[in-house]
């Protein structure tokens, strides 16, 4: 059964290390007991230092799963704990990156719909380097490895805590999933195109598809 192994969160803290933007970053986040309220303006407990680039409506919840922490932990020669990408949900048993950007989920009592996808950044470096894992040419490390996790936009509030089943709502009928879409802007720029298909994507996506389809 799908479920929630945690709820995390966090608070902007100056930090010692190069950021993307800021001098302060809320990417630091740790396991809250539940039930924990989600509403249309994010996770309760948790909040955005760089307001300009994560937080907006497609970007209130971020996922990441405990499968793909296995998979690095094989790649870095160290476990991963839940929260240490950043993510507000630790999920296991369902596979982020293969779900179709659109898809309607029911987690506890919130209605999430998946809207973006985690891009990587040098303040993302700068805290698995700062946490001590090897953080050398992490950016594209990342994007390489096609397991970004995907982000929410909130179309229910309500309450999540670990243990929580994970129920699928609805599935578009588009087929472009979250790694399709993660490759699209990252290092596969051929798959742009195929992004017109989806509908309610943050409108740079839509004008960089529309660019490269007319190419």
């Amino acid at each position: 059964m799908p479920s929630v192994v945690s709820v995390n969160a966090g608070l902007p803290k100056a930090v010692p290390y190069e950021t993307t933007s800021l001098p302060t970053t809320a990417i630091e986040k740790h396991p809250v007991p539940g039930p924990v309220a989600i509403s249309f303006d994010g996770v309760q407990g948790n909040a955005v230092a760089d307001t300009a680039s994560h937080g907006d409506e497609y970007m209130r919840v971020y996922a990441y799963s405990v499968e793909d922490y296995a998979w690095w932990a094989e790649q870095l020669g160290r476990d991963l704990v839940p929260g240490q990408f950043g993510e507000q949900l630790t999920t296991e048993g369902i596979d982020l990156n293969a779900a179709l950007v659109g898809e309607v989920w029911r987690i506890g009592t919130a209605r999430l719909q998946i809207a973006h996808v985690r891009v990587p950044c040098l303040t993302f470096k700068g805290w698995m380097g700062h946490s001590g894992y090897d953080a050398g040419a992490w950016v594209k490390r990342f994007a390489l490895a096609g397991r970004p996790g995907p982000y929410f936009r909130v179309l229910g509030e309500g309450h999540v805590q670990a243990g929580d089943e994970i129920v699928v709502e609805s599935v578009p009928d588009h087929g472009v999933t979250v790694a399709d879409l993660f490759g699209a802007v990252t290092i596969r720029p051929e798959l742009l195109p195929r992004l017109l298909e989806v509908p309610d994507l943050k409108p740079w996506i839509h004008e960089r598809a529309e660019a490269a389809a007319s190419r």
